[in-house]
């Protein structure tokens, strides 16, 4: 990548963060809006209604599972940029779709269609930024495209959640396809060319996928990461339902979540670029405790607040050190390992919220998805130790020597 000032590396690294802004907006909007989507698609707020809303959220998260890995393999030897391109203009024309889409079958559709360039999107901004920041830093460079993710849940969710619910769920997806539309403009302004790895093609890629490690780290971002969506896909409920406060206190709890993860995605790049194994095994259990607490308070008001800022900083704390630890067991295919967390990191996603709705539907109560996620990041953090006890041991396994073969007489 070519020699950049100070301010041109922070201006580009900035605007691939825009599109981390507009995909934290078009995927956890759902999750503050379910009781109006609910209410438009479904004719009613019921528990039966809001946990079939939530098929919106898995429509979303199988669409990136189905497109990271396929997308990754088919524009392995694509320019960066032009790739980052491209998928933004796929986000356009799905988001806009999304609110366009006049029946619940569409708009599920639409959502799985919208999804599509989720995960190769943070597969290819994310290098990018690594690239920007330059080495012993990767991270972080991987942390400053989720920084967008945080932001969004931050100031942009709560905002489309209190936009949703004055002037209808629709107007918040339009207005997230804008999002979409200036992050375009910004990147083709701002971010440098950069090449595609040297030796990339859609073989390469895909020989990566034959890796037992990958498949177990991608299975442990899958489990252990469901836990957060678990709680976050259904604190709209919780909010009214449980801790009895009102719908216009939904934006001030997504606050609480976003702020927790912008600071724990921070912290979580630095303390990855420093001891990788670390930061994922404790990550794990700093998850189970936050989860534990919000499942054992979120009945009142402080700790519905404490514990969903908890959660998220905990789990985004995770993000970057999953990223680059998919990326490491993925040698000379890079953009797949990052493509491939974005799957698993999905398939969290529809998990999380697929066996929340279950638990409710059958009557368990709207906290019944926290202690479901609590059981899933307890396997999590044990498949993460799994996976580094495997590392160790290939390490450590002797080399056996090949007798020679006796000449022939």
């Amino acid at each position: 990548m070519e020699h950049l000032s100070t301010r041109r590396r922070w201006t580009a690294l900035l605007a691939l963060a825009l599109g981390g802004v507009a995909i934290g907006l078009t995927e956890f909007a759902a999750m503050g809006l379910l009781p109006e989507i609910a209410r438009d698609l479904l004719g009613g707020t019921g528990t039966d209604e809001v946990a079939r809303a939530g098929w919106t959220i898995t429509a979303y998260a199988m669409g990136v599972v189905a497109g990271a890995p396929l997308i990754a393999a088919l524009t392995a030897r694509w320019r960066r940029k032009r790739l980052v391109l491209a998928l933004l203009v796929l986000f356009v024309a799905g988001t806009a779709a999304s609110a366009l889409a006049p029946t619940f079958g569409l708009v599920l559709v639409a959502r799985f269609a919208a999804a599509l360039p989720h995960g190769a999107y943070f597969g290819a901004a994310g290098l990018l930024a690594a690239s920007l920041m330059g080495p012993g830093r990767e991270a972080r460079g991987y942390a400053a495209v989720l920084s967008g993710l945080t932001i969004a849940n931050l100031v942009g969710v709560p905002a489309m959640t209190s936009l949703g619910q004055a002037a209808g769920w629709r107007a918040s997806y339009l207005v997230i396809a804008a999002v979409f539309a200036l992050t375009l403009l910004a990147i083709a302004a701002s971010v440098p060319e950069a090449p595609a790895a040297a030796s990339g093609s859609a073989r390469s890629e895909l020989r990566t996928l034959a890796r037992p490690q990958v498949w177990l780290v991608a299975a442990t971002v899958a489990i252990g990461f469901s836990g957060f969506f678990a709680v976050n896909s259904y604190i709209a409920p919780v909010t009214t339902e449980v801790t009895g406060l009102s719908a216009g206190t939904v934006p001030w709890v997504l606050v609480a979540f976003g702020l927790g993860m912008t600071i724990g995605n921070a912290l979580g790049g630095w303390f990855a670029d420093r001891d990788l194994r670390r930061a994922l095994l404790i990550g794990f259990g700093c998850v189970i405790a936050a989860i534990l607490f919000f499942a054992l308070t979120a009945h009142t008001t402080p700790g519905l607040f404490l514990g969903a800022f908890l959660v998220g900083t905990t789990s985004m704390f995770l993000g970057p050190a999953l990223q680059a630890r998919l990326i490491t067991v993925a040698p000379g295919a890079q953009l797949m390992g990052a493509a491939v967390n974005q799957s698993a990191m999905n398939v969290a996603n529809s998990l999380g919220a697929a066996l929340g709705g279950v638990v409710i539907a059958r009557g368990l109560g709207y906290l019944a998805p926290a202690w479901t996620g609590l059981a899933l990041s307890v396997v999590g953090l044990a498949m993460a130790a799994l996976s580094f006890t495997l590392d160790r041991r290939s390490r450590q396994a002797p080399v056996v020597p090949v007798p020679p073969v006796p000449a022939a007489d």
